[in-house]
């Protein structure tokens, strides 16, 4: 197994950027990588329970993930679980993930922590759509 820890600084509340990484308005604006949209989802990590997502990208290609919010501790932390389908629609490997969000001197601190990554194969792609994810969050928040 293998774990992944990415932060980011952004110049707004912790309550502001909790909203951001937790409702569904907001999440669609930078969730997936760059090049990446949404075009179908449950995507609320304001609330435990469900969720699911289906990205695409510009050739059309669909990547599906889903999982459960398993807490959400307003505005502090949100964690859920996630699993990505395969073509046949079968999910896969679960692994974790918690959005930890801290007040800092500038505004806020966003901490990603996903855990039980199959390997470190999986970590280092995880780490490249997070890092391309967080991009487009830096430049809708600020």
């Amino acid at each position: 197994m293998s774990d992944l820890q990415l932060e980011r600084e952004f110049q707004v509340s912790p309550e502001r950027l909790f909203h951001w990484v937790t409702t569904p308005e907001k999440l669609l604006k930078w969730w997936g990588p760059e090049g990446m949209h949404v075009p179908e989802h449950d995507l609320d990590l304001s609330r435990t329970g469900p969720w699911y997502s289906i990205m695409q990208n510009d050739e059309g290609q669909q990547f599906k993930v889903s999982g459960q919010v398993t807490h959400v501790d307003a505005p502090k932390s949100v964690g859920f679980t996630w699993g990505w389908h395969d073509d046949e629609d079968l999910r896969g490997g679960e692994s974790h993930v918690t959005f930890t969000v801290v007040s800092n001197n500038d505004g806020a601190r966003l901490l990603i922590d996903h855990r039980d990554l199959d390997d470190s194969e999986q970590s280092a792609r995880h780490e490249a759509g997070w890092t391309s994810s967080l991009r487009k969050l830096l430049a809708h928040i600020d």
